[in-house]
């Protein structure tokens, strides 16, 4: 999991460099909460799933607790993770 915080200048350089990979995922939790319309509906929406990838999602995470849902750069999948969570999502980029 990536948190930004003023580190001394080695860290942030560690940072910077987690940051700029490609191997970040945002990853979705399951919660008693949302359904799986929701869910799927909200994959589609903030993700760009289509509607087979987002239901198969929205099972591995009931059925699993947690289930990455999409890959990149941190700079593209803030918007997005903080959109899930706007939606009562939970979710983390790690």
């Amino acid at each position: 999991m990536i948190y930004l915080s003023h580190k001394p200048f080695e860290q942030e350089d560690l940072l910077l460099e987690v940051v700029e990979k490609k191997e970040n995922h945002i990853i979705l939790y399951n919660d008693d909460v949302n359904t799986f319309d929701w869910v799927i509906h909200s994959l589609i929406d903030i993700c760009r799933h289509d509607s087979l990838q987002a239901e198969q999602c929205s099972h591995i995470v009931h059925h699993n607790g947690k289930c990455s849902v999409k890959d990149g750069y941190f700079e593209e999948l803030r918007p997005m993770c903080e959109a899930l969570i706007d939606r009562g999502l939970s979710a983390t980029i790690e």
